[in-house]
């Protein structure tokens, strides 16, 4: 009997797997994911002639974290069913991709799951038409959706993707030189992962391999394991803060989001008319928190400055000097071996005081000092492996624009050359920024 057991389960998951690996939705995901971060990197050697970040080591690690999400969320879902169908899934992911197309931020979930339980309620009210044909198959599809769990699959993947966000949230932020009010640049932080998550689900059998299993809140019926391809994402823009900041305070909001929608889905299952309540709170209260941080945002005094005296890290290169030093992005390098440096040239002229070794002073965010020392070698970075906030003299600059599909694409990365301190109106601002 338990060889039996063990037969059935293992049958079920591998067709489940194979059928995952048969949708293309999987791999656009993995290509889009790969597709950001190769323009990341392009974007990085435009403005700092090198890479922070290498495009295929991010998106693996955003891949099999994904995966170990997938499987998490998987093991939870054995609990619970959801009445998806082949036409579901298909219904929810062209959905997505027709969403994504206005902007990258709606290929979340929130979004495709929200505005089909809006068209699920307006089709329940036309409930005499009854169209044939691709539409009518459409409309079927719909009217079929289990709005209520799909929510509380919103819900909990939320809460995953708050923990991812808190785990990785800041691990591949690229710095920028961004253009500030009146026309000053300051520095910043462009923050974006995309997790491919692959989920199993319970689903009631349509002739698939039955399991020898019944959920909670099971009624008796037969069900089977479908796969379910989804992409969630994290991405924002931060002046005022560090990335790791953000990427904390992201996390915890999108975990009260994820409460209030996992609560609101749960009472529409218990009671039918809160699911066209549940389902427009999905998608707004999603964009209220974007405009929420945008707006805090805003408000903020830019970090990436320098200040009156000294010179404001904006990143450090890995394998660098400054990261052998523990010099922080945030920090200021005061002196450099007992001169005191306010200018990119006054930091080189310092540094050639003493071509093989080097002694800093660097104020931490606290404004206090710390002292470090390193020998220099060859092949050593000329400028300590460190990033610095932008001055007048920096010949590149981005401009904040919403995301479209088209650009990742195309690879435009929406960096501008400045003349004489300028931005050149030859090429046109485009630097894409979502956040959730």
């Amino acid at each position: 009997m338990n060889l039996e057991w063990a037969l059935q389960w293992g049958w079920s998951v591998l067709n489940a797997c194979l059928y995952l690996l048969l949708q293309p939705f999987y791999y656009i995901s993995i290509l889009i994911v790969a597709l950001g971060y190769r323009r990341q990197m392009l974007l990085e050697r435009k403005l700092f002639h090198t890479k922070l970040h290498n495009w295929a080591g991010e998106t693996w690690r955003v891949v099999w974290s994904g995966l170990i999400a997938g499987l998490a969320l998987s093991a939870l879902g054995m609990f619970v069913s959801v009445h998806l169908t082949s036409a579901s899934i298909v219904c929810l992911w062209v959905t997505t991709l027709l969403l994504m197309l206005v902007r990258v931020r709606y290929l979340c979930l929130a979004y495709s799951v929200g505005l089909l339980g809006v068209a699920q309620f307006a089709l329940n009210v036309a409930e005499g038409w009854q169209p044939v044909g691709a539409l009518g198959a459409s409309v079927a599809a719909i009217r079929g959706l289990d709005i209520p769990a799909l929510l509380v699959l919103v819900a909990v993947l939320h809460v995953a993707e708050a923990l991812l966000v808190r785990w990785q949230g800041g691990k591949a932020a690229t710095p920028l030189f961004v253009e500030g009010k009146r026309g000053r640049l300051v520095g910043g932080y462009r923050m974006e992962d995309l997790w491919p998550i692959p989920l199993l689900l319970l689903v009631p059998v349509q002739g698939g391999s039955t399991l020898p299993w019944t959920p909670l809140f099971g009624d008796g019926t037969e069900y089977m394991l479908a796969a379910l391809p989804v992409l969630m994402g994290f991405s924002s823009v931060t002046l005022g803060q560090l990335p790791r900041q953000k990427a904390v305070l992201t996390s915890n909001r999108l975990l009260l989001y994820s409460v209030a929608l996992l609560l609101l889905g749960l009472l529409a299952a218990w009671w039918s008319p809160l699911a066209l309540v549940a389902a427009l709170f999905s998608f707004l209260a999603h964009e209220a928190l974007i405009w929420y941080g945008n707006m805090e945002e805003s408000r903020l005094s830019p970090m990436f400055v320098h200040p009156e005296q000294g010179l404001r890290v904006l990143a450090v290169l890995p394998d660098s000097p400054a990261t052998a030093m523990g010099i922080l992005p945030g920090e200021s390098i005061y002196r450099v071996n007992s001169v005191v440096v306010n200018s990119r040239s006054e930091l080189h002229q310092a540094l050639r005081i003493n071509s093989a070794f080097c002694k800093l002073e660097v104020r931490n965010l606290q404004g206090e000092s710390k002292f470090v020392q390193r020998g220099m070698y060859d092949g050593d970075h000329h400028q300590l492996g460190v990033v610095l906030a932008p001055d007048a003299d920096a010949n590149w600059a981005v401009s904040i624009h919403p995301a479209s599909i088209y650009r990742i694409i195309a690879m435009r990365l929406g960096a501008r050359r400045r003349k004489g301190g300028q931005a050149s109106k030859t090429e046109s601002p485009s630097l894409d920024t979502i956040e959730k």
